[in-house]
């Protein structure tokens, strides 16, 4: 994934990873990274590590995180439990 290689390619040279930084790169616009939680997810995982991890702003940078990545697997979740649904009923006319 474009987005993850840029990320630690960044990281490994120790430049800052930063939204601006990232799509100048890879060429996604900043919009489609704030909008799809995976790509925004490996960012600001990468953003974080580049935090002190004690320091306020590193929890809270952590906590948004994790935040984001719990909504992403919930919305995961709800898709799949309306495909599951949808398949259901979907088996139950035919029989």
């Amino acid at each position: 994934m474009a987005v993850e290689r840029t990320c630690t390619a960044f990281a490994a040279a120790g430049r800052r990873v930063t939204f601006n930084a990232v799509t100048a790169q890879t060429v996604i616009n900043r919009t489609t990274l704030n909008r799809r939680a995976d790509l925004r997810a490996l960012v600001d995982e990468h953003r974080a590590k580049g935090c002190d991890s004690t320091t306020l702003t590193g929890v809270t940078v952590q906590i948004d995180e994790l935040r984001r990545s719990l909504e992403a697997v919930a919305n995961n979740v709800r898709r799949h439990e309306e495909r599951l649904r949808r398949l259901e009923r979907r088996s139950d006319g035919r029989q």
